[in-house]
């Protein structure tokens, strides 16, 4: 198993099924070590969620959308948002990934967080966004603020991801 690199990322995102797609600047976004995701929609939470034993029972939390200002941007208040990215993702069976907030989010005093990125997830995700500093922050549209590394395994796994959350807001284009 190997970390992806910048040296590696062009083949993958030339392909008929890029890796990452509908970057808007991928000179800005492919960075070193991963590609970094970009700022599409933010939504409050507005209900409480349920994780049981079986998913059948499980509901996720309700959200209202956060309307974006006349320059572009919102400002949250301390709390817990669901936000979604601009980029569509195709994870091959043969890589994971994780995504890691930018430090400049975590400097202002907020963090994203995101579960495990399944070798065969494809679409275009949404993650908590927490927001710890008491004076709030202001988020624009379309900024980064997660950059995903990819991990890439020898084989591909047998069974890819198959959940509730395959294809999730790709009809957003």
């Amino acid at each position: 198993m190997h970390f992806l690199s910048s040296n590696e990322f062009s083949d993958y995102l030339c392909r008929e099924r890029p890796l990452v797609e509908f970057m808007a600047n991928p000179g800005e976004q492919v960075q070193p070590n991963g590609i970094e995701l970009t700022l599409r929609e933010i939504s409050k939470l507005t209900s409480a969620g349920r994780i049981a034993v079986s998913n059948k029972e499980r509901a996720v939390s309700k959200t209202e959308p956060v309307a974006f200002d006349e320059k572009g941007g919102a400002f949250l208040e301390k709390g817990c948002y669901m936000v979604m990215f601009n980029e569509i993702t195709n994870i091959d069976p043969d890589m994971f990934a994780f995504a890691r907030v930018r430090s400049s989010l975590l400097r202002s005093g907020a963090t994203i967080q995101t579960a495990l990125w399944d070798s065969g997830y494809s679409g275009r995700p949404s993650a908590l966004l927490v927001v710890y500093n008491e004076n709030g922050i202001y988020l624009e549209k379309n900024a980064r603020v997660i950059q995903l590394i990819f991990y890439k395994f020898d084989a591909p796994v047998e069974k890819t991801y198959s959940g509730a959350y395959q294809k999730e807001n790709v009809h957003k284009s």
